[in-house]
């Protein structure tokens, strides 16, 4: 592989990223889906959620857990490793900040952390194929008598 399909590459993937991130944020669930494999396993053990997920469970989870909130992720300084012709592993620095609408039991969560993701290109198109998010600090602001 040249230098250059090896950057192109690299780009797809931080693409595929922020894609992840943009639809996340906008609460466009058709387009979240299109960035993972079908068969993506994902592990938001920190969050509360079971440590595996599919992406058929992952998804309605998602969508109950952070529909209704607003959503600011960051995805900072990129370590992505190809590691075959088709395959790659990546992880980000990320922090994300989380506003819940009143009623909620928390207002306001402000987290730091990493994700640690496989990637893997079928028919020419990047996909996530794992993804874990292991957070080293959450600021929560509770609601009152919460």
């Amino acid at each position: 592989m040249t230098t250059r399909a090896r950057l192109d590459d690299i780009e797809s993937i931080k693409q595929l990223k922020a894609r992840y991130f943009r639809t996340m944020d906008t609460k466009d669930w058709a387009g979240l889906a299109t960035v993972f494999a079908a068969d993506a396993q994902i592990d938001m053990t920190g969050e509360g959620a079971r440590a595996i997920q599919t992406l058929d469970e992952f998804l309605p989870y998602l969508q109950a857990s952070v529909g209704l909130a607003v959503t600011v992720h960051h995805g900072h300084m990129p370590e992505i490793e190809l590691t075959s012709d088709d395959d790659a592993t990546g992880i980000w620095a990320m922090e994300d900040e989380l506003w819940f609408p009143d009623g909620s039991p928390v207002r306001h969560l402000h987290g730091y952390g990493h994700y640690h993701e496989t990637y893997r290109r079928v028919g020419g198109v990047w996909t996530v194929t794992s993804m874990r998010l292991s957070r080293l600090r959450r600021d929560i602001d509770f609601a009152a008598g919460a």
